[in-house]
């Protein structure tokens, strides 16, 4: 079956970088977009980021434009998210996402991905 795990959430001080990853097994994740999405406690799951599936095409939410990087590598089945300048405000449980296609799309949504991973809690102290 498919199966995403996410790896590398912490706690880390405002201002300092994380990074965040995620392992895919079960699909030929060459062949898919992936996207990272994050839920804050008390709101609705919002997307941070997504990548294609050749990594051509990149796509920010406007809160992490300039402070996220959001890569892939194919040989080993793996998404990363790189998170640097942290604020307060993006302390959430982060999600790694495997896409219904290897394109994304200009405003993606959680619709957008079939397969989720158990996500991984982000906490940036202020």
């Amino acid at each position: 079956q498919v199966q995403l795990v996410e790896s590398g959430g912490g706690l880390v001080q405002a201002g300092g970088s994380l990074r965040l990853s995620c392992a895919v097994s079960g699909r030929t994740f060459s062949s898919y977009a992936m996207g990272w999405f994050r839920q804050a406690p008390g709101k609705e799951r919002e997307f941070v980021a997504a990548i294609s599936r050749s990594g051509g095409t990149t796509r920010y939410a406007d809160s992490v434009k300039g402070r996220f990087t959001i890569s892939r590598d194919n040989a080993k089945n793996t998404v990363y998210l790189q998170m640097s300048s942290l604020k307060a405000e993006d302390t959430a449980v982060y999600y790694c996402a495997l896409g219904e296609v290897g394109t994304v799309g200009p405003d993606p949504r959680t619709y957008d991905y079939g397969y989720w991973g158990q996500g991984t809690q982000v906490t940036v102290a202020s």
